[in-house]
């Protein structure tokens, strides 16, 4: 495994003098190319990931075009493209400082939007176009930035110190992998509330 990493490191590495100041320069230039490439690595990570979540979007409008008739296909298909433009917008001007201040902008606006995309489904054929926009804009600044915090941005799902809510309950903090809970719960919830009578 040593071997290969050093062939991914740039020839310049390996173009030394010899002494005593040559032998103490490598390993702190070896390490700062090893870092180097673990950052690369890892933002190309979040970026694949990031597209196939977002990939969910179209997943989502062809399902919930495939559930309505012919008339209102148009309609589905258009609050499935604004709903990510417009959320996106307000996700990045206001959601994700509520949720996290700082970090990987692109892959929380992706989850964001599938949070949004999901109720779209229940709302196909009920609901003016305009009403929609309204339920995007709550969800995007509001609903799923705050309960994204509570489980990913320090919130009190996540607070491991003795005496917290969690600790005391159960002993242990929320974990939530890829947004099995937080995004999908917000859906859910948003849905559940949409639909009932």
């Amino acid at each position: 495994m040593d071997t290969i990493l050093l062939f991914m490191l740039p020839a310049g590495l390996w173009a030394q003098d010899a002494g005593v100041a040559a032998t103490t320069a490598a390993p702190d230039a070896t390490a700062g190319a090893l870092g180097e490439l673990a950052t690369g690595l890892n933002t190309v990570w979040m970026l694949l990931a990031a597209m196939l979540v977002f990939f969910m979007q179209p997943g989502f409008a062809l399902v919930e075009a495939g559930f309505i008739r012919t008339k209102n296909t148009a309609n589905v298909l258009m609050k499935n493209l604004v709903d990510f433009m417009f959320g996106s917008i307000l996700f990045w001007f206001i959601g994700f400082g509520l949720m996290f201040g700082i970090g990987f902008l692109i892959f929380q606006t992706v989850f964001c939007a599938t949070a949004a995309t999901i109720v779209s489904g229940a709302m196909a054929e009920r609901t003016k176009f305009s009403m929609y926009l309204v339920y995007t804009v709550f969800i995007s600044v509001l609903i799923y930035p705050v309960s994204g915090h509570w489980t990913w941005g320090g919130g009190w799902l996540m607070n491991g110190d003795e005496g917290s809510f969690m600790m005391r309950t159960f002993g242990a903090t929320f974990h939530d992998f890829a947004g099995s809970t937080v995004v999908h719960s917000v859906g859910a919830v948003s849905y559940t509330h949409l639909t009932l009578p």
